[in-house]
């Protein structure tokens, strides 16, 4: 199913100029027979002029319905299926390396030791890794942040001729990606969906949100590193 949808999304274009010429070609063929069967006098060619009226009124409307069928897979069915856009998504690298500012710019004598000073990174709702403000950004959870069992995430999936959203994980030391939730329409600093961590083990995650418009092009995802801790103990009576 998604080969197919793919196939009618690539080959958009030809698939509406070749039913647009079928479909010129069937209506210079209704005319004519129209024709036919207004000026025919005997009953023989009047039944072969409405014969061929018949025919080509029938596949005037099977290329109609070809034509509303491709029009409703590419700009309903396709976007609400992800697996039908194949993304080549990067793998982002979140682990990264603090700032190092100088203490003095001006030059040192031989041997002096120069002081540095680490500039620490200020954590900001979206401010993630490629994150692009009021278009994709995931604003919860925050970076760096441990969470637990079903946690909401917020954020904004909303670019132009926007398609659909995912939202993906995986281990730092992993290298595929696993898609977790996806959907179909815009979302403006809202839930873009719930993310059940409780049957996942401890340790380090990356999150990423990948947003794509109607014709398959997505923007850098946006993502960011977070922990998942174990369960907490439930209380004994």
């Amino acid at each position: 199913m998604e080969e197919a949808l793919h196939f009618f999304r690539t080959y958009e274009l030809w698939v509406y100029l070749l039913l647009g010429f079928g479909g010129l070609v069937y209506i210079r063929k209704f005319i004519l027979a129209w024709q036919e069967l207004q000026s025919a006098v005997f009953g023989l060619e009047r039944d072969s002029a409405q014969g061929r009226l018949n025919h080509a009124a029938s596949i005037l409307v099977v290329l109609l319905a070809m034509v509303m069928m491709e029009f409703v897979l590419v700009s309903f069915v396709a976007p609400s299926l992800p697996g039908a856009i194949p993304l080549l998504t990067p793998t982002l690298d979140v682990l990264a390396t603090p700032t190092i500012t100088l203490a003095s710019a001006s030059p040192t004598p031989e041997g002096t030791q120069v002081a540095v000073t680490e500039t620490p990174t200020v954590q900001e709702p979206g401010a993630g890794i490629s994150c692009v403000p009021g278009q994709v950004m995931i604003i919860s959870p925050l970076e760096g942040s441990e969470i637990r069992g079903v946690v909401e995430i917020v954020g904004t999936a909303d670019i132009p001729n926007f398609g659909f959203y995912k939202l993906e994980m995986k281990r730092p030391e992993q290298a595929n990606w696993l898609t977790i939730l996806a959907g179909n329409e815009a979302i403006k600093e809202s839930t873009l969906g719930a993310w059940n961590t409780s049957l996942l083990p401890p340790a380090n995650y990356q999150l990423s949100l990948v947003v794509v418009d109607n014709q398959g092009k997505s923007l850098p995802p946006c993502g960011i590193q977070i922990r998942v801790a174990p369960p907490e103990d439930t209380p004994q009576p």
